[in-house]
This record gives C-alpha cells, structure tokens and sequence, in this order.
C-alpha cells in the first residue's frame, strides 16, 4: 500500500520534467552527467596527478575525457526513459543510412580541411614537411578512431539532444544550442579556447544544419565532426604543417588555431552554404 504514493510520486515528476523548459532538461542532465562521472572521475584524476585548476596536459586529458564521453549514451539513454521516448528521438538510427551519411560528411570533412590548409600553402603562410608523412601515417588509425568517438559522442549531445530540446524556430535553437556547445569547450582548455569561442560556434551551427538537412539523424554531422577533429588531430600529431613566422593571424588563427582567423571562419561558412545548396 505505502508504496502506491510513490509510483504516483514518480509518475508526476516524468510529466512534470517532460513540461519544463529546455534549459532546464539540460540542466538537469549536465546534473547527472557530472554526478554519475565523480566517481570515476576522482581516482582518474590521483593517477594522473592532476590538480583542481591546474591547466591540463594531453596525457591528462584524455583519460578524463574518455571517462566522461564513455558514460553519456547511458546518460542520455535514461533521459529518454524519463521521457518516455525513444532512443532514436536524439537522432540515432541504426541502418545503412547513418553510416552512409556519416561516411559522407567524413569525406567533406576532410575535404574542406585540405583545402583551408591548401589555400595557406598557395599564400605562402605555411608548408608541409614531407618528411614527417610517416609520422602521420603511423597517427592516422589513433586520431581516426579519436574522432569517430568525439563525433559521434558530441553530436549525440549537442545536436541529437540539446538542439532537439529548443522549440523554436532553426536560427535561435542552432544559436543557443551551438553557443552551450563552445563554452562548455573552455572546461578543458580554459581560456586558452575564448579566441576560438565564435569559430567554435559557427561550427556548431553548422553541424545543426547539417542534422537538420539529415532528416534529424545525425550521421552528416557526425562524419563531418570527425573528419575536421582526424585531420587536425593527425597533422598536428605528426608535426607536418610548418607556420611562416611571416603568417599573418588573421588568416592562419591566433596560436595557429584554424577556428580563430579569418579563413577557418570562411571555410565553416563555406561548408554551411555548401550544405544547404545542395541539400537544402
């Protein structure tokens, strides 16, 4: 008999959680992410010696990334059984299609980085160390997988369910969605990220159309995420782009950050209007 209360208890706060607004939903999944991620997140950060505002080193990092990222599918999972949806309302729908789009959006990924990096060759700003293609065969596999998960993982959040959660027109839930997604990039970078904070956001926005021309799935955003993250991470890896002293800033990024110049802005714009000219 005692326990009828709280069945009803429970029934009243899904329908009660379902009616609030999106900010909140996200809050409160930011609340669970967080709190079911200390436990793992605490003995990871003892053994790899890192201390509570102290920048991070890579080595540092990526445990604790890992551990982060491998515990979101699960946490959306029960967000959608709070919900009283399917797993597939985040955008994940697992047929030939998603790969087919994903694979896709890896090839213009790729595509757009070689050309933005080509384009600073022909002005000069940069130049490639042949003798490193090694290097970077030997990290092509790693940062491929490396970015097949942050691709798949990020748009799963950030596309497939903070931007579902906006129920306004495109334009504000891409904003307001695509802004969360950059600022949350200052967690693990710190104020090292602000320069890249509105290159970060265009990319979002991007990557929204690209879920929304998609038919909501996420597979072009995702292929496109993965491919921009493996062909950054694997050239940097291998050391095989060399900056002129000469370069200016505003074309290259500042600190050679592809999202803080002018280029890398021009190529996410490009790569949107791309999107929506031949999908749209």
């Amino acid at each position: 008999m005692n326990q009828f209360p709280i069945v009803i208890n429970a029934v009243q706060f899904v329908n009660a959680f379902s009616q609030t607004p999106a900010f909140v939903q996200i809050g409160f999944f930011f609340l669970v992410w967080g709190l079911a991620w200390l436990p793992i997140a605490i003995p990871i950060a003892f053994w790899v010696k890192w201390k509570p505002f102290n920048p991070l080193e890579l080595q540092q990092k990526l445990p604790l990334v890992a551990s982060l990222y491998a515990i979101a599918p699960f946490i959306l999972w029960g967000v959608a059984r709070l919900k009283s949806l399917p797993f597939s309302t985040f955008g994940i729908h697992l047929n030939s299609n998603l790969f087919a789009s994903a694979g896709i959006g890896l090839g213009i990924g790729v595509v757009g980085i070689l050309i933005l990096f080509g384009i600073q060759t022909a002005f000069g700003w940069i130049h490639w160390r042949s003798e490193n293609w090694r290097k970077w065969l030997a990290a092509s596999l790693p940062t491929l997988l490396l970015g097949i998960w942050i691709g798949l993982t990020e748009e799963l959040v950030f596309r497939g369910f903070f931007f579902g959660q906006f129920e306004a027109d495109f334009w504000t839930s891409a904003i307001v969605s695509s802004v969360i997604f950059a600022v949350l990039h200052l967690i693990w970078e710190g104020k090292e990220k602000i320069p890249q904070l509105p290159g970060l956001t265009l990319m979002g926005v991007v990557l929204c159309l690209a879920f929304v021309q998609d038919r909501n799935n996420i597979g072009l955003a995702w292929g496109l995420h993965a491919g921009w993250v493996w062909m950054i991470a694997s050239l940097d890896a291998a050391e095989i782009l060399q900056y002129e002293e000469t370069a200016p800033e505003w074309g290259t990024g500042i600190d050679r950050q592809p999202l803080a110049g002018l280029l890398g802005l021009l190529f996410l714009l490009g790569t949107g209007l791309g999107i929506e000219a031949i999908l749209g």
